[in-house]
């Protein structure tokens, strides 16, 4: 922030202007520093203009003036991309324009323009280190480096190529990108990753997610949001904004059961809401927790907390051991004050956690009459069966011929809250404010949970029911969304249908 200027052609004036990072570029530097540090790899899912690719540059910069012998490497899908004279858009561009505003006593010693800044190439001839580019299906084949950058990677056209090349090239990839729907390396690796946060210990072997949401940007408002949007649906273009602002990987995807876009109108909808804020007021210290239990594999156990209908916190951890699971939900519901009752996957493994529940009541180290875990089965079978699915329209189909079991009904029923929020939103409608959802911006985690809520689709089972597909293609299980489905559509504390099968509830 001291010395780097940057370069956007759109102003009338100033074209040329200091680089002061805001809060979330600075951010951004430190997750590469981590990276580095802690040889990961990482990827940066963005939303359109945010400077991710001018602050790789300058660190990439930083590196090659202070760290002896350093090697970074860039690629995109073309050569022009990565460098082409005179164009600021092309990466190398980028860093010599850095280098050439540099007060000349940082440049290194005995350094020439001609001989150590050519094409794709940039030579520290006073320390050794480089920085050098490649594109296409050549990016990870030029020796081994210190870091390596891949530009718009949800773009490449043959990325399992690039990622054979990689796995010998470097310790530290680091993914920069706008999304492009499912299935591809970049969602992949996204998928299966885990959220960066400074100061929080990760596993180790894991990518490290860092996002850059537009909301995130100092200059961009609801206001701005809202009219490039509708620029975008004039032109038919709907999608792509929904890919490139939204970062909505299904946005060209069919069935999705709850759209991204209703998702963020639920973002602080109790701060925005007339009326929303004092209700929850109202109905502090109603506490309900949903548990999310692995089940082996890569799989994540997740854990949610609801204060009435506003949704707190989640947050999600790798043991196998369904103890320990059952020990630490216990522990984080614990700390809330008054009565909280824990909705946990009691399905396969799942059975471990009330067996350690068991024995922590037996033994007076919890109270179930504080803190009960009731039993929440995906596969049962969906209540209240003779309701119809339109409360108010006699011949609306029944909820026992619509939904295929108490996972969709649940699942819709989630959709629904999220459907009415975004209408009062964007069109003012009105809703009792209990049928609808809040999420406080404040989880760390709530731009995964937000993915995984609009990661699932639906279609029809074999006797043509409502059907929920959690993971399609090239996912992974929405583990955080799954223990938010279980505690806002709630078991009956008295159900038996764990046991039995029956409706329950």
């Amino acid at each position: 922030m001291d010395w780097m200027d940057t370069y956007d052609p759109r102003r009338d004036k100033n074209k040329w202007t200091p680089f002061v990072f805001f809060e979330k570029q600075v951010e951004f530097i430190q997750f590469l520093r981590d990276l580095d540090i802690e040889q990961e790899s990482g990827l940066d899912e963005k939303t359109r203009d945010m400077g991710a690719t001018w602050a790789c540059c300058a660190y990439s910069i930083w590196c090659w003036l202070f760290i002896p012998n350093d090697a970074t490497g860039w690629g995109s899908r073309k050569e022009q991309l990565v460098d082409k004279l005179g164009d600021a858009d092309s990466i190398f561009e980028k860093m010599r324009l850095i280098l050439k505003r540099l007060p000349p006593l940082w440049l290194p010693k005995d350094f020439n323009w001609s001989r150590h800044a050519t094409f794709m190439k940039l030579i520290n001839p006073e320390n050794g280190a480089s920085i050098t580019g490649e594109a296409g299906d050549n990016i990870g084949r030029g020796g081994r480096k210190s870091r390596f950058f891949k530009d718009e990677a949800a773009h490449y056209e043959r990325p399992e190529l690039i990622e054979a090349a990689l796995g010998d090239t470097t310790n530290v990839q680091i993914d920069i990108s706008s999304v492009n729907g499912l299935g591809n390396v970049f969602h992949r690796r996204r998928k299966n990753g885990v959220m960066w946060q400074r100061g929080v210990p990760l596993p180790k072997g894991k990518v490290r997610v860092f996002v850059m949401d537009w909301r995130d940007h100092p200059l961009k408002t609801q206001e701005w949001y809202e009219l490039r949007k509708a620029k975008y649906e004039r032109e038919g273009m709907a999608h792509v904004f929904a890919q490139e602002v939204d970062r909505n990987y299904s946005a060209a995807i069919q069935n999705t059961v709850i759209p991204l876009d209703w998702i963020h109108s639920a973002i602080d909808a109790h701060l925005r809401i007339p009326g929303f804020k004092e209700a929850v007021e109202v109905n502090r210290g109603r506490w309900v927790a949903g548990l999310d239990v692995a089940d082996g594999g890569i799989d994540r156990n997740a854990l949610a907390m609801r204060e009435w209908v506003v949704w707190r916190t989640c947050e999600e951890w790798g043991s196998r051991d369904t103890g320990v699971t059952a020990r630490k939900a216990v522990t984080e519901c614990r700390d809330i004050k008054g009565i909280i009752e824990c909705q946990y996957d009691c399905i396969g493994v799942g059975s471990g956690v009330k067996s350690e529940y068991n024995r922590l009541v037996d033994d007076k180290l919890i109270d179930k009459e504080r803190l009960p875990f009731i039993p929440w089965n995906a596969g049962a079978a969906v209540t209240r069966p003779y309701d119809r699915i339109i409360p108010d329209d006699s011949e609306s189909i029944l909820n026992k011929d619509f939904y295929e079991n108490f996972k969709a009904q649940a699942w819709w029923s989630l959709r629904t809250r999220f459907y009415k929020v975004h209408k009062v939103v964007t069109a003012g409608e009105i809703y009792p404010f209990d049928e609808l959802i809040s999420l406080d911006s404040r989880m760390p985690l709530i731009e995964q949970l937000c993915q995984e809520l609009a990661q699932p689709t639906h279609g029809k089972s074999t006797k043509l029911k409502l059907l929920i597909e959690k993971t399609p293609k090239g996912t992974k299980s929405p583990n955080l969304a799954d223990s938010g489905v279980m505690m806002y559509y709630p078991a009956d504390i008295n159900s038996s249908q764990v046991e039995t099968g029956s409706y329950g509830y």
